[in-house]
């Protein structure tokens, strides 16, 4: 019933005498109490989108008898909405009260639910089964009647009206859109920032937010206080990344402390703050002038791997049928809360072979604002492998896929990294590679679908241009060749990382650099030992794990910037963890997820994007499921990180 006591506390009476009384801790199960005999938990089936309101108003409803308020109040408001309604079980009078919501509201969704974590859990399992998603802000209230207080209905009523207020509450939706810096909106009165307000929570919210990578400490605390409030769609992404259970909630036994809920009211403020949002009072986000909006990208790029189908080559060298969803899902957790494996979620396990899936991850790209996929191009002098996907496509004009190349052009070894290990297929740069390589490159620049961000010339980038025995007079010999094929001038581009003092490459060289995270941000005072995560560590791990936080901020120092050739596309990353490749050797960036990224994103519109080469915008990766590095939906975050992309590249009108 405690499952977040640790098992150095094994004598259950001493706990409870020193501890658990004190937070309230559950101490016996009384089945049968919150709901009908033997009635299992109903499956909550999202709407169709077209089919949704604006906003939704999510009621739990404990005590029965104030729904009559909340009608009055409902039917009164100037915005158009679709109503979820929660309710634990009461025989005389849970089928009668939802009888009289659809009476009122016919198109209103009635769960009944067990009476675990009062009006958290409800929330939350409507969260987790997706019934929430695709609305601009959701509002959260319930049946509070704050026995303890004289003035509990007062107070409600307060709490209540600073979110929904009549005719006024369309001018409190707008103004809590328009504010970017919102991830709340509460009464006034209801931002909690005092930590005298953590009671005996602290431990317990730590443990919750660790399960999404969100770090605290003790001496930080801001919270929507009281549970009631509106929240952004960023926020509810998080809540369903905790992945949170009925099973990990408390029977309800009057607990005034220590349970998950009260865990959860405290914990939710960190998830705004961890994307560079905060709670707003209502008269706070009414009197806020809006915010000039940041600048936008002008062309943004994803790369984008093809690896994802099976090929003689890799049959042979790694065993038959291997993809590299083989790794992806063989990836092990290395610490308690590790996130892995991570798994696809809409797209499935897919087979690149079919140009089908790739029009539909070129739909999804294009909802997101994104212009372009950078494909990796694998060409080994005579050799070729991994074309299958592209070559179908040419063949396909109908699957609408902007892109255009980038030669991957270091050699294959063992151990992925592509710096050491055992050779499975070798880069010669052969005499005249140069002039075989645009003439591999021929009929996927003549296609219509291959990208000339600058109107006028094709695209094309090299991974590891210092690798070329003289980068120089191999890119200038790859100029010309171009040129005598008819395709005219090419706008030429290289990835920049792993160049060191002596292999350095002249700026000159290339048209552009491209920016590719990690490689190249992470500094020594990132890192973290795997300890301080896990105190149940088992001592395997000998990777890295280093602060996506931390790298956020080195990619907006001057000191950086000022190192970058000044022809250089900022990039950014989702997320990143090898795990699946390395194992225990892993490198990771801890502390990624949707509203790290968003507040990265927000950090590059702000300071680097005015500088970024064409104000152009490039993001590692759009399906790197192998290193974790991937805008494609999961089935930890679901669609939440093409969103997050969306919100800063093709940010939606407000009307």
């Amino acid at each position: 019933m405690n499952k977040d006591i640790g098992p150095e506390h094994r004598q259950a009476l001493r706990h409870y005498l020193e501890r658990g009384k004190n937070e309230g801790r559950a101490t016996a199960v009384r089945p049968g109490a919150s709901s009908r005999d033997g009635k299992r938990t109903a499956v909550v089936r999202p709407l169709i989108e077209g089919q949704k309101a604006k906003f939704a108003i999510v009621i739990h409803v404990f005590y029965h008898d104030l729904w009559s308020d909340f009608k009055a109040r409902l039917l009164d408001l100037d915005i158009e909405f679709d109503l979820f309604v929660t309710a634990t079980f009461d025989p005389s009078e849970t089928d009668e009260m939802f009888a009289n919501i659809r009476a009122t509201f016919p198109s209103a969704r009635c769960f009944e639910l067990h009476n675990h974590g009062r009006d958290i859990f409800p929330f939350v399992y409507l969260a987790n089964s997706s019934v929430l998603d695709g609305y601009s802000a959701i509002c959260k209230f319930h049946t509070k009647k704050s026995p303890h207080r004289t003035d509990g209905e007062k107070w409600r009523d307060h709490l209540i009206s600073g979110l929904l207020d009549g005719q006024n509450t369309s001018l409190i939706t707008d103004a809590f859109l328009a504010d970017e810096t919102a991830g709340f909106l509460v009464a006034d009165g209801q931002h909690f920032t005092e930590t005298r307000w953590w009671g005996s929570n602290f431990e317990r919210t730590k443990a919750m937010l660790a399960r999404v990578e969100v770090p605290i400490t003790e001496k930080g605390i801001s919270f929507p206080a009281g549970s009631i409030y509106w929240l952004k769609p960023e926020i509810l992404s998080m809540i369903k990344g905790m992945r949170l259970t009925e099973d990990d909630f408390e029977y309800e036994l009057g607990q005034v402390d220590g349970t998950l809920a009260h865990a959860f009211e405290r914990g939710v403020g960190f998830l705004a703050t961890n994307g560079g949002q905060t709670t707003r009072q209502t008269s706070e986000i009414m009197s806020r002038p809006v915010a000039d909006p940041l600048p936008l990208p002008e062309f943004t790029s994803c790369f984008y791997l093809p690896q994802f189908h099976p090929t003689e080559m890799n049959d042979k060298w790694w065993g038959k049928g291997f993809t590299e969803w083989t790794s992806t899902v063989a990836a092990k957790p290395q610490y308690k809360t590790h996130q892995q494996p991570v798994l696809p979620a809409d797209l499935g396990f897919y087979d690149l072979r079919l140009p089908s899936v790739m029009g539909q991850q070129a739909e999804l790209a294009k909802d997101a604002g994104i212009d372009a996929f950078c494909v990796y191009h694998y060409w080994f002098d005579r050799t070729r492998i991994l074309e299958t996907p592209m070559n179908n496509l040419l063949n396909t004009p109908e699957i609408d896929f902007p892109f255009y190349l980038c030669w991957a052009n270091e050699s294959w070894r063992r151990n992925w990294d592509g710096l050491s290990g055992e050779i499975l297929l070798d880069q010669s740069y052969g005499e005249g590679f140069e002039e075989r390589l645009v003439e591999d490159s021929l009929p996927y620049m003549r296609d219509a679908r291959y990208q000339r961000p600058n109107g006028r010339d094709p695209r094309f980038v090299i991974y590891r241009p210092e690798d070329m025995p003289n980068p120089a007079q191999n890119v200038c010999l790859m100029r010309q060749a171009w040129r005598d094929s008819g395709i005219g001038e090419v706008e030429l581009g290289a990835v920049r990382f792993h160049i060191s003092a002596d292999q350095s490459v002249a700026e000159d060289v290339f048209d552009f650099w491209i920016e590719m995270p990690p490689h190249g941000m992470v500094v020594e005072k990132d890192l973290i030992e795997i300890d301080s995560l896990d105190s149940e560590y088992s001592g395997s791990f000998s990777g890295l794990i280093y602060s996506y936080n931390g790298v956020i901020e080195n990619s907006a120092k001057k000191s950086y910037v000022r190192g970058l050739p000044a022809n250089t596309i900022a990039g950014v990353m989702p997320s990143w963890d090898n795990t699946a490749r390395r194992g225990a050797a892993a490198h990771m960036a801890y502390g990624a997820n949707p509203q790290s990224f968003d507040r990265w994103l927000k950090s590059i519109r702000a300071h680097r994007l005015e500088g970024s080469y064409r104000n152009e915008l490039f993001i590692n990766a759009w399906n790197e499921w192998a290193e974790n590095a991937t805008l494609e939906p999961s089935k930890h975050y679901g669609s939440a990180y093409l969103e997050t992309a969306k919100r800063n590249i093709k940010p939606r009108s407000l009307g």
